[in-house]
């Protein structure tokens, strides 16, 4: 424990010997390669533990193993989350925007491995989701830890977590310039210049790690053979139509999913029932195990044959109308199965499904079209612009779906088929559906972060830090004598009145008693409960300070009083808000 002290004070004292902008780009290195390693190990780790499980499996027969594996590999993280880890594990994505919003940008060191062991558990044993989002967490919490350690303020600290957010992408599609933009646009809301340069480095550094450790070749193999022709925009608009439909199904899907397991009774009986239905709907459609990636790129050549392979359904593989209603069925029963995943205890990420699922919607559309004779369209180009339809749709990040796909296509050829599908499927699923699926999981208790800077700041600030206690309480059976005795001792002039078991009934302002605090005679005479009123707008203490700030704009007040369940807190001050917002406006926005 010494040595490790010791260690901590070098690196703390060479930290504060290095300006702050060259400190962001050696910590951007060292991100950058650690969040890519990340990547490496996840991959590896998976593609092993699925070998062993799945490799010996006949192409032409459903294996009866695949109904028990998700049981298996949700148990096992169950297990190690409850008795030997003891700690929750968030989820990827949300944790990261979690805790910037609401725990100054510290993740819990656990999830340095944490996510690594129960995502690829999960995933490998055929787990319906993906690992991108555990990558993220895991780099992110990497440089939080070393964020701590170095002793640097807030703003660095998120500006360390965008860099491994964006590293752990790069080094996942090995497209840096996509992982970028995904770092502005889902998680960093305010980014100066000082941040860029880091973050381009930390970017680059890990695809280098996993070009480095995975290969050339990247995740999505793609050749563009068709041409993009302006006689199809329509046809990329409809596609853009569907995508919407399919993201907004998607996100409802999920949200729906947690309301019905929420009534369901003990972690066990959760897993029990949603690991039994995951394992059916695998053994039924063996497409919808783990990432799917294998499934990804054998459709993104045209070719169907994944639908049939290891499955039932093997021997009606030459039957294209048979061919299209699996499909559909595959692209609606992905979203149960993701949602059954995450609702057994199942850890992993919603990015994986979203590309799967693009794919599918996007193959799903030109197959249609063709087999009805309504069009003959290029089927791989609408399996690749399908991806940035419904990533643009379910993350809300149509910018991101728009590097990402042109990026991982070697190319920019498809570059305005990918913007119309992607804008038309975000501005579509933004009327049905405000939040992405990443903040709907934290706007539930008020811990949302969005690119809305006023909405941003607000969500990092809590009612809980600013309520002021040092008003003096009058009991509601006293008198103006009483009061009066309290008043001599008080700097406020507003007196909350409370009982015994802190029961809030009103409050009683200076000007109201001010003409009779010189009329002794009326000491005994006048009641605390005929001069306390109840105010008209009262915080409580569940509110957001988004709902807290628009209290203080429509009541005019300069203090409202804070309440929990009709329980007296304290108050809370316009000036104490407004002084707290402008602090931090002014560390994220200095350069």
């Amino acid at each position: 424990m010494k040595r490790k002290r010791k260690f901590s004070d070098t690196l703390l004292i060479l930290s504060r010997r290095i300006p702050d902008r060259q400190l962001m780009i050696v910590l951007s290195v060292v991100v950058g390669f650690l969040a890519g390693m990340v990547a490496v190990v996840m991959k590896n780790l998976v593609f092993i533990i699925k070998k062993l499980l799945t490799g010996g499996f006949e192409i032409d027969y459903s294996n009866y193993l695949y109904v028990v594996y998700p049981a298996i590999g949700i148990l096992l993280v169950m297990l190690f989350i409850k008795f030997i880890l003891r700690r929750p594990v968030r989820d990827g994505i949300p944790n990261v925007l979690y805790s910037i919003s609401r725990n100054h940008g510290i993740i819990k060191p656990h999830n340095t491995f944490s996510s690594i062991i129960t995502s690829t558990i999960t995933v490998g044993f055929g787990g319906s989701v993906g690992l991108e989002g555990p990558t993220v967490v895991t780099g992110a919490a990497i440089g939080s830890v070393i964020a701590k350690k170095l002793g640097l303020n807030y703003k660095q600290v998120v500006a360390v977590l965008g860099f491994a957010s964006a590293a752990a992408m790069s080094a996942i599609f090995k497209a840096p310039i996509a992982a970028i933009v995904f770092a502005l646009e889902v998680i960093l809301f305010d980014m100066t210049m000082s941040s860029l340069v880091p973050l381009l480095l930390a970017s680059i550094v890990a695809a280098i790690t996993s070009y480095a450790f995975l290969g050339q070749d990247v995740l999505y193999p793609f050749q563009v053979v068709y041409r993009f022709t302006l006689s199809d925009t329509i046809y990329y608009f409809a596609l853009g139509v569907f995508c919407a439909m399919i993201s907004v199904y998607y996100i409802k899907g999920y949200v729906l999913s947690g309301r019905i397991f929420d009534k369901i009774p003990g972690w066990l009986t959760k897993l029990l029932v949603g690991a039994s239905l995951l394992g059916f709907l695998i053994f039924l459609m063996p497409a919808l195990y783990g990432e799917g990636y294998e499934a990804i790129n054998t459709a993104l050549k045209g070719n169907l044959s994944f639908i049939f392979d290891n499955s039932i359904f093997y021997g009606l593989r030459s039957n294209q109308a048979v061919a299209l209603v699996l499909l559909l069925a595959i692209i609606l029963l992905k979203v149960v199965a993701t949602s059954l995943t995450f609702r057994a205890g199942g850890i992993g990420g919603v990015f994986a499904p979203t590309l799967f699922i693009g794919t599918m919607t996007g193959l799903f559309f030109a197959k249609s079209m063709n087999f009805f004779g309504m069009a003959s369209l290029p089927v791989s180009d609408f399996a690749l612009v399908g991806m940035a339809g419904l990533l643009a749709g379910v993350v809300h990040a149509p910018l991101t779906a728009i590097f990402l796909i042109a990026e991982i296509t070697g190319g920019y050829s498809l570059i305005f088929p990918i913007m119309i599908v992607a804008t038309t499927s975000y501005g579509l699923t933004r009327i049905f559906s405000s939040r992405s699926i990443y903040t709907i999981q934290l706007s539930g208790h008020g811990d949302m972060l969005t690119h809305h800077k006023d909405r941003a700041l607000l969500s990092m600030m809590s009612i809980k830090t600013l309520i002021e206690t040092n008003f003096k309480t009058v009991h509601p059976e006293g008198n103006l004598g009483d009061l009066i005795k309290v008043v001599a001792e008080s700097t406020r002039n507003i007196f909350p009145v409370v009982d015994e078991e802190n029961n809030f009934y009103g409050i009683i302002v200076m000007d109201q008693i001010r003409h009779l605090m010189f009329h002794p005679e009326m000491y005994e005479k006048v009641s605390v409960r005929s001069l306390m009123f109840h105010p008209s707008t009262i915080v409580e203490l569940s509110d957001d300070m988004e709902t807290v700030a628009g209290k203080f704009q429509h009541s005019g007040k300069y203090n409202l009083v804070v309440l929990d369940k009709g329980k007296y807190v304290g108050f809370v001050s316009r000036a104490n808000v407004f002084s707290h917002y402008r602090q931090l406006l002014k560390e994220f926005s200095e350069d």
